[in-house]
């Protein structure tokens, strides 16, 4: 499976099959038996995607007794001697977060830690964006906040795992659906026709 320059393609599948699994293989942080995967054109044994490729698990890990400012400047630190402030508020005015930069982030909502995840990954303006269910356990104005965003991104390539149609149909442009170890990419209008007909 391919996934272009530029599409935005959502990873599927039943709960069990694999997305998560699959995106952390891709990504070398999990190891696999056979096969092989690139990222930008580089093989993920040596690390290189890591320059063109910016990932959001499910679960993001942020430090709860610094402020949403001080967690972006964090990350932005481990990658480069000089933090560039002006970007780092308007990320947080991306995410509509630049109001609330210094409070600690143990006091944002999961809505907002979703948002302030995302925007330390825009942060790295990489080519490539991975997002492992973006929108989990989120309400539905949360869910919006987190998808009007993504469908904002100009010039980047997509990978999402979700499990919401939906949220799909809002964003992607092509899907990769996984069933029983095998994965088959479609475009949205495929997938509508293919998987989705005996459900609406």
């Amino acid at each position: 499976m391919t996934v272009e320059k530029n599409e935005r393609c959502a990873l599927v599948g039943r709960n069990g099959a694999g997305k998560s699994t699959l995106i952390r293989t891709m990504l070398g942080l999990q190891t696999y038996q056979e096969g092989s995967s690139y990222l930008h054109g580089k093989s993920n044994k040596k690390g290189d995607w890591k320059k063109f490729v910016s990932y959001l698990p499910e679960k993001f890990q942020l430090y709860p007794n610094l402020t949403g400012k001080e967690n972006m400047e964090f990350f932005a630190a481990v990658s480069s001697k000089k933090i560039d402030e002006a970007r780092i508020e308007e990320k947080l005015k991306l995410v509509s977060l630049w109001g609330d930069h210094d409070k600690y982030s143990r006091e944002y909502s999961k809505g907002m830690l979703q948002r302030l995840g995302l925007a330390i990954i825009l942060y790295f303006d990489s080519d490539i964006i991975i997002l492992d269910e973006p929108t989990s356990g989120l309400d539905p104005v949360g869910r919006n906040k987190i998808l009007n965003i993504i469908k904002g991104l100009e010039n980047k390539t997509i990978f999402m795992a979700s499990h919401h149609f939906e949220e799909i149909k809002k964003v992607c442009t092509h899907v990769a659906y996984m069933d029983d170890g095998k994965i088959t990419k479609y475009t949205m209008d495929e997938f509508m026709e293919h998987h989705l007909k005996d459900a609406t």
